[in-house]
C-alpha cells in the first residue's frame, strides 16, 4: 500500500481528471443572471466552485463504467448529487447547525455573504438537482429519470441525509452508542453514498444482483468514510483539511473515535473497506478502480 500521504497514481489520476470533468458539467449547469437576483446565483456558484475533490462524483462516474453508460448522461447525474452534497454542506456550516467560518480553506457561504443567501443558495441547490435529473438529457427514458430522482431524494431526505443531520444535533445532548453513531452516520453520509454508487447501476439498467452489490459496497464504504473524517478531526492538520480541528470534541458529539478510541475506531475502518472490496467479487478486474477508492478512503488526509 503506498503511505497515508500517498494515494495510488492511477487512482489519484483519475480523481483529478474526474473532478475537472465534473466540475466543468457543474459550472456548465449553474445558472447566471444579471438580473437583482443575481447575488444569489453568486453564491450557489462560490458554495459549488470553489474547489472540493468531488469524491461523490466519482463513484458516480466508475459505477456507471461499469455499465458502459454515456459519460454525458453520467456527468450530470455525478453534478446532481454534488449540488445536493453541496447545498448540505452550506447549510451544515450555518451558525444554527456546526457554526463553521471555513470551508475548503476558504469562508464559508454565510460568512461570505449573509446567512439568509446562504440559506437561499442551498434550497437552490437542491431545486436544481432534482431539475437536472427530471430533464430528458440525463436519460431519454423517463422511467429511469423517475428512478433517479426518487432514489435521490430518499437519500437526502428524512429517511437519509437531513434525518442523520438531525440525529447529528440530537447527539450533541444525548449518549450515542456505536450502534446509534453507525445508524447517524448511515443516514448523514452513506446514503448518498449509496445513490452515487447506484447511480450507474440505474442509469445502466443494472439487475438487482448487481446493484445489491454496490449498494453493500456503498454501505460498508459510507461508515469507513465517516469513521476516518472521525479520526481527522481529532489528529489531521487544519491546513490540509480546510476546517477546524476537534470541531465534533467542542460540539459534544458522540463520534467512532470518541467511544472506541482511535486506535480501535481505524480497526474498524479497515475491516470496512475490506468488506466493501469484497462486495465487488461480481466485476471482477472492472471494479478494481472502485476497489482502490475504497483503500483511498482510508489514507486520505482531508
Amino acid at each position: 500500500m503506498p503511505s497515508p500521504r500517498e494515494a495510488d497514481p492511477d487512482l489519484q489520476k483519475a480523481i483529478d481528471e474526474n473532478a475537472a470533468a465534473v466540475s466543468k458539467t457543474m459550472e456548465h449547469l449553474l445558472p447566471q443572471t444579471d438580473d437583482a437576483e443575481k447575488r444569489l446565483f453568486n453564491a450557489m456558484r462560490y458554495g459549488t466552485l470553489g474547489g472540493g475533490k468531488r469524491l461523490r462524483p466519482f463513484l458516480v462516474m466508475q459505477s456507471a463504467k461499469l455499465f458502459n453508460v454515456d459519460v454525458s448522461r453520467a456527468k450530470r447525474a455525478a453534478a446532481a448529487l454534488e449540488f445536493i452534497h453541496c447545498y448540505s454542506l452550506i447549510h451544515d456550516d450555518l451558525p444554527a447547525m456546526d457554526n463553521a467560518d471555513t470551508r475548503r480553506g476558504q469562508p464559508s457561504v454565510h460568512r461570505k455573504y449573509d446567512e439568509a443567501t446562504a440559506i437561499l443558495a442551498g434550497d437552490a441547490l437542491q431545486a436544481l438537482a432534482f431539475e437536472i435529473l427530471s430533464d430528458n438529457q440525463t436519460h431519454e427514458d423517463p422511467r429511469i429519470r423517475c428512478h433517479l430522482i426518487s432514489s435521490l431524494a430518499k437519500a437526502a431526505g428524512g429517511h437519509g441525509m437531513c434525518g442523520g443531520q438531525m440525529l447529528d444535533l440530537i447527539a450533541e445532548t444525548e449518549d450515542f452508542d456505536v450502534g446509534s453513531i453507525s445508524r447517524l452516520q448511515r443516514l448523514k453520509t452513506g446514503m448518498l453514498m449509496a445513490f452515487a454508487c447506484e447511480a450507474g447501476g440505474i442509469l445502466g439498467r443494472a439487475d438487482e444482483a448487481h446493484r445489491k452489490a454496490l449498494r453493500g459496497y456503498a454501505h460498508d464504504l459510507g461508515l469507513a468514510f465517516q469513521v476516518t473524517d472521525d479520526i481527522l478531526d481529532v489528529e489531521a492538520d487544519p491546513s490540509e483539511t480546510g476546517k477546524p480541528a476537534n470541531q465534533d470534541e467542542a460540539a459534544g458529539k458522540a463520534t467512532f473515535v470518541s467511544t472506541l478510541g482511535k486506535d480501535q475506531a481505524r480497526m474498524r475502518a479497515e475491516m470496512l473497506v475490506a468488506q466493501a472490496c469484497r462486495h465487488l467479487n461480481v466485476f471482477g478486474a472492472r471494479a478494481d478502480m472502485l476497489k482502490k477508492f475504497a483503500h483511498y478512503v482510508l489514507e486520505r488526509r482531508a
